[in-house]
């Protein structure tokens, strides 16, 4: 680059806002649970201001981002670039098949040079409203807490080690059905019989506690809750995870099982036909059933697309005065069946 190139480059860039982003690295991936369980990447955002914050993403958004600098700024003729367009870098492309997790952790490399070729193009490019927004902190990113950040943690951290002053008739606690061997220092290990002192609830499936003089993470489902946790204001205020009660009928000619799947949506939530499908199959280990839902009637209507979804929630709503529910459940039900067996059902429960 020549001396007036250079010169005239730091001037663009001094000219940039503050809050433009100059860096972003992946932290950690998170799995969250909802109508569907996906990973997203906990991304460390730096501004040309010095401020540095966290975000949020899936890769089907960065998927998205790419696709619309495509269409803006890739030139139809590699070889003759016009002044607006520009060679971005390649994006890690889509996998149809395999562990979720595994996939999730391998593309954190890819996605990290990604971005940093990305926000080291020219700083014209940084100004585009698409970019920006890709990088904005929502208001959702801003109240996340984040679960681990392994990549921002010093290597030498220790492990925390209490000895709290338990009262073993007031203390929450619970009792270890199972063994249980940790696969990190941050979860504990147990033996069947132990008593568990509970700390806190870290989402819908783990809590936090200690025993023999140390503390750790733990699945929920290897215990026996002596005496569960007080609810939390903060929880209350929805500051921590919120989880709401959807409750599923799988009919069957056999039989019919009625079961509520606790999903970290709020009640207001209104998820995507193939969300929806998606967490059906993975909760019944089926894969040819059926979406239906009842009428004011009685009547199993199926559901194949996103307008259905918004009836039977409007519909739902519209007998919330009629039917009493948990105020932590969907004011709508959702009935499962087997792809052939709809007319079976098809009259009032």
């Amino acid at each position: 680059m020549s001396l007036p190139q250079q010169l005239r480059y730091e001037s663009d860039f001094d000219q940039l806002p503050h809050n433009i982003p100059i860096s972003a690295t992946i932290a950690d991936i998170e799995e969250k649970k909802g109508f569907i369980d996906y990973f997203r990447f906990a991304i460390e955002v730096k501004t040309k201001g010095g401020s540095k914050y966290l975000i949020y993403r899936r890769y089907r958004e960065f998927f998205n981002l790419h696709q619309i600098l495509e269409a803006r700024y890739s030139s139809e003729n590699p070889e003759k670039p016009s002044p607006n367009t520009c060679v971005l870098p390649t994006l890690p492309g889509k996998v149809f098949i395999g562990n979720k997790q595994e996939i999730a952790e391998s593309r954190i490399p890819e996605l990290n040079t990604y971005m940093k070729r990305l926000l080291g193009l020219p700083t014209w490019f940084l100004l585009d409203e698409a970019l920006r927004m890709f990088f904005y902190q929502t208001d959702q990113d801003s109240q996340h807490q984040p679960r681990a950040l392994r990549r921002l943690r010093p290597p030498t951290r220790k492990v925390k080690t209490v000895k709290p002053k338990m009262d073993l008739f007031s203390s929450p606690r619970a009792e270890a059905m199972f063994d249980f061997r940790g696969n990190s220092e941050a979860e504990l290990n147990l033996k069947r019989g132990e008593v568990i002192f509970l700390l806190q609830r870290v989402n819908a499936d783990w809590l936090e506690g200690t025993v023999n003089n140390q503390t750790g993470i733990f699945p929920q489902s290897f215990v026996k809750i002596i005496k569960p946790l007080p609810e939390t204001d903060t929880e209350r205020e929805g500051e921590g995870p919120t989880y709401s009660c959807l409750r599923c009928f799988l009919l069957t000619p056999l039989w019919i099982s009625l079961l509520d799947v606790c999903v970290q949506e709020a009640l207001t939530i209104q998820p995507t036909y193939k969300e929806l499908l998606s967490r059906m199959r993975n909760v019944f280990k089926m894969d040819d059933i059926a979406l239906n839902y009842r009428d004011p009637e009685g009547d199993l209507i199926r559901i194949l697309d996103d307008e259905d979804i918004q009836l039977m929630i409007k519909e739902g709503r519209g007998q919330q005065g009629k039917v009493k529910r948990p105020v932590n459940q969907f004011p709508w039900e959702l009935h499962v069946t087997l792809v052939s067996d709809f007319s079976v059902y098809n009259t009032e429960a």
